[in-house]
């Protein structure tokens, strides 16, 4: 449900919630749940694309509360809805200014409208589009935050897409049962062609891995740089069945990222040749399994590479998102929560690690 012109919605039974405010932005609890109303704008929770810059710099107000992180720059991918603008969202709740990216220009300034209709100003949250696909695109944004900032404190990337499509009659069955069914339930009204496949890799993974290694110079300029990399519960080595493949991405020691792109391409040319379940892969989801599991095995070398970067993967819970057509079990309330306390961990915090939600878990 969305309000619009309240401050705060609360979900669930009525409840009396402490505040606290950034400037005019009204937020609920000391997580930044926030409660300010929800987007309007339809657009590609899983998907971000760049060159445009919206709004201007300016000093910040300060944040009421016993921490403060003013002056802290964080940035956003694929955040024009769903947990991408509910990140933003608490991230504004704790006085951070955001830059919120987002693959279409006009869902992703509706995103920016829609934080600032509920109390952020103009330099608390800017807009840049983005395609993590496209290199330059992700140049462009880089010379952006360069030449605003000077640097980078909070990178999330959270740009995904799920790799497949699903029979609309199956889409009906999931939100009529709210979710309930299990894999053999509509495993065979799957469709996963190459191109879709090629696609969820070169967004989910390489995506991923391109932003962060653009923007990795500026995080350096921070005295605290974090970097969160939204996982999945499908991201976790469970669920590639071929035990040579999973060995190779646990020994983090011995992985490196050629050998990580020599894997997936091999992943593709045993998606082509129909040769998955030979050669050890998942069969189905199996492109968004892989892609997920692949940003896991990065997290942990790109922290090994960077000691003086706090950086971690998350799985944010089973959030109804647009990706899984609104079947999961929690609001994006909550499964941001798990990104954005990742995000501020204090200084010290392990690193390389794999969160469920707000708890370290295993990579298993």
């Amino acid at each position: 449900m969305t309000l619009w012109g309240r401050p705060l919605l609360v979900s669930g039974p009525a409840k009396e919630v402490p505040l606290f405010a950034v400037g005019a932005l009204v937020c609920e609890g000391e997580d930044g749940a926030a409660g300010i109303s929800r987007g309007r704008g339809e657009g590609g929770l899983m998907h971000a694309e760049a060159v445009r810059v919206h709004g201007g710099r300016s000093k910040r107000d300060s944040v009421t509360g016993s921490m403060s992180y003013t002056n802290r720059i964080a940035l956003v991918t694929g955040a024009n809805k769903g947990i991408g603008l509910e990140i933003c969202r608490q991230l504004l709740c704790k006085g951070i200014r955001v830059i919120l990216t987002a693959r279409d220009e006009q869902r992703g300034l509706a995103a920016v409208a829609d934080l600032q209709a509920s109390g952020a100003s103009d330099s608390d949250v800017l807009f840049h589009q983005l395609d993590v696909a496209d290199s330059a695109s992700v140049a462009s944004l880089a010379d952006f935050v360069r030449d605003q900032f000077g640097k980078l404190d909070v990178l999330v990337n959270n740009a995904a897409v799920s790799g497949l499509a699903l029979c609309p009659e199956i889409v009906s069955s999931f939100k009529q049962v709210r979710g309930r069914l299990t894999l053999t339930d509509y495993a065979n009204s799957i469709t996963e062609t190459y191109d879709m496949v090629e696609e969820c890799l070169n967004i989910n993974y390489y995506g991923t891995k391109t932003v962060t290694e653009a923007l990795i110079p500026l995080l350096r300029s921070s005295q605290s740089p974090r970097i969160v990399n939204l996982s999945s519960f499908y991201g976790r080595l469970r669920y590639i069945p071929g035990d040579r493949i999973k060995e190779e991405m646990r020994n983090v020691d011995v992985l490196s990222e050629d050998r990580l792109n020599e894997l997936l391409q091999s992943f593709l040319n045993d998606f082509k040749e129909r040769k998955l379940e030979e050669n050890g892969w998942p069969t189905s989801i199996c492109a968004y399994k892989v892609s997920k599991v692949a940003v896991s095995a990065y997290t942990r070398i790109l922290a090994k590479k960077n000691p003086n970067i706090c950086i971690n993967c998350v799985h944010p819970g089973l959030v109804k998102t647009d990706m899984n057509w609104n079947t999961g079990e929690l609001p994006v309330e909550e499964g941001a929560q798990g990104p954005v306390f990742v995000a501020l961990l204090p200084d010290g915090s392990p690193s390389g690690q794999f969160y469920d939600m707000k708890e370290v878990s295993s990579f298993e």
